[in-house]
This record gives C-alpha cells, sequence and structure tokens, in this order.
C-alpha cells in the first residue's frame, strides 16, 4: 500500500471527477501556470489511489503539464459495483480507455503521457494491447509514451502473493475495519513496509481503506498471484509504437527489482531505478521520478 507524504493539494491542483463513456472516476488534476507542454494520466496499484501521486502533481505541473491522477474503479473515491467482472484486468484496461478518450477530447492539453503504478501497471499495460488489437488497421495509439513504475510481467513474488491470497481468503469472512487492525500488527515487521506516517496521513490511509470495494480486492488481488506474462505481446506493440519507461526504486517487495529490469531489456524500454526508494519512489523519491519522467516526455 503507497502512502502519499503529504495530503495538501499544490497551487493550481484540485479535485474532481472525469466523465467518460464508462462512468465518473474521481481525480486530482494539476494545471501548468503558463504554456501547456502535454498532458498525463496516472493509474495507482492495488490498494491505492490517486493520493499515491500528489507529490509528484507541482513537479510535473511547474513543467508544463496538465496532470490527472485517478482512482481506479473499486477505489476510494470512485467506488463501483458488487460484480467480480467489473474488476477484471480487462474491464479496467477499458476504463483507462475510456479515461484517455475523456482527456483528450478535452482538447488544449497536447500529447497525453501514460503512467501505470504497481497492479495499475499490468492495467495500462491491457489498455495498451487491448487499443492496439482495436487498431489493428493501422490507429495510431493515443498515448506518447508509456510508463510502468513498479510493477513486474507478471505474477508478484511468492512471499507478497502469500500475503495477497491470506486477504483474499479473509475478506468474504472479515470486515475491513477488523482486516485493517490486523495489517497494522502485521506491519510491525518493518521492512520496505514499515510505515510512520503523520496522524494526517495514518488518518487518509484508513478511511481510504475502509472506502475499498471489497469484490475489488478479491478480484484484483486474485489477478496480482496469478498473471500472465504478457511482456513479449507488449513489446511487439511498443516496437512501432510509443517509447517506453521501466521505473523503480532501488529495492520493491511486489515485483524483484532485476525482474522488472529483464522486463525493460525485453520490452526494449528505458530503464530508470531511483536510488534510496522502495515500491513507491512516486511518494518515496518524487523529485527524482519527476526527472525521470520528464526526461522521457521530453
Amino acid at each position: 500500500m503507497s502512502m502519499p507524504p503529504f495530503l495538501a493539494l499544490p497551487s493550481g491542483a484540485r479535485a474532481l471527477r472525469v466523465v467518460t463513456a464508462r462512468g465518473e472516476f474521481a481525480a486530482l488534476r494539476a494545471e501548468p501556470a503558463g504554456e501547456v507542454r502535454g498532458s498525463a494520466l496516472l493509474v495507482p496499484g492495488f490498494t491505492g489511489s490517486k493520493e499515491d501521486f500528489i507529490a509528484l502533481l507541482e513537479p510535473l505541473a511547474s513543467a508544463g503539464y496538465r496532470v490527472t491522477a485517478v482512482d481506479q474503479r473499486g477505489q476510494y473515491e470512485t467506488g463501483g459495483p458488487d460484480d467480480p467482472a467489473a474488476y477484471a484486468v480487462a474491464a479496467l484496461g477499458a476504463d483507462v480507455r475510456a479515461l484517455t478518450a475523456a482527456l483528450l477530447a478535452e482538447g488544449g492539453a497536447g500529447p497525453l503521457h501514460l503512467l501505470g503504478h504497481s497492479f495499475g501497471g499490468q492495467v495500462v499495460r491491457e489498455a495498451v494491447l487491448a487499443e492496439a488489437a482495436a487498431g489493428a488497421g493501422g490507429t495510431a495509439l493515443p498515448w506518447a509514451s508509456l510508463t510502468l513504475m513498479s510493477t513486474g510481467p507478471g505474477a508478484i513474488d511468492p512471499a507478497e502473493a502469500e500475503r495477497t491470497r491470506l486477504l483474499i481468503d479473509v475478506l468474504p469472512t472479515m470486515g475491513l475495519e477488523e482486516i485493517w487492525q490486523v495489517m497494522q500488527r502485521m506491519e510491525e515487521d518493518g521492512g520496505d513496509r514499515a510505515r510512520h506516517p503523520s496522524p494526517e496521513v495514518a488518518g487518509f490511509l484508513h478511511r481510504r481503506w475502509l472506502a475499498n470495494v471489497p469484490r475489488a480486492l478479491i478480484t484484483t488481488g486474485g489477478h496480482l498471484v496469478a498473471a500472465p506474462d504478457r511482456v513479449d505481446e507488449l513489446a511487439a506493440v511498443l516496437a512501432a509504437g510509443p517509447p517506453a519507461l521501466v521505473l523503480s526504486g532501488e529495492r520493491d517487495y511486489a515485483w524483484p527489482v532485476p525482474e522488472q529490469t529483464a522486463m525493460a531489456e525485453r520490452l526494449g524500454a528505458r530503464r530508470v531505478v531511483v536510488a534510496r526508494a522502495g515500491h513507491s519512489p512516486n511518494a518515496e523519491r518524487p523529485a527524482a521520478t519527476a526527472e525521470a519522467l520528464l526526461a522521457l516526455w521530453g
């Protein structure tokens, strides 16, 4: 679970709901003060939310980019039905495509860059593959670049998969508040997962967890522990498509860093490892992360 370093929105940023052909999505939007060079859609991971990107909003907007970070269906302020089909990775990829269409329809924001963090990386991969299949006749992809952040080619690391299976098993019988209390005790083990948030951020993390749709957690967690490797398919699309970046911290409990490096090589993508960062460089080292993104976008 990513932890934003703060919650106050920077100047020029606001909360909104993005209306798409597949429903409304809660979002944070940061606008540049001057000329708009481009725009970006940021998609969070498992148990995450748009706030995971809050520390990136100011540096990216200051560089001239209109940035939109969203809650996926079933997350925090977007919500969703008690229907597993709504949270299949193909359905979530369709949501990303609908969000893309809505943002492009706004106009005046230049080329659109796509980023997915953790599970969100596999969702945006699904969106790219589906868009490529739909435009097999030669239609260009709508994204100017693709960034896969702290994500991997297939299923998560076995130790993390074990924890995720435990969550999947208890969700039908335990309430989210009860599970939260158990999770807090488990995190006392420390390591990369240890957190020491401010009271404000701690309260937010609690509220966000309780706002999850349990069915979404079960379905998306099930994907993470058994995700197929679709890197070769994506590599074939990117060979004639937009540039790609694989970005991670120097340690990662979800997918081993060497595995992410190998994925970048298979994709022919740029590779950036952010020093002194773990699974969420967007929150832990936002300045270095923004610098890597701007180098790709520029």
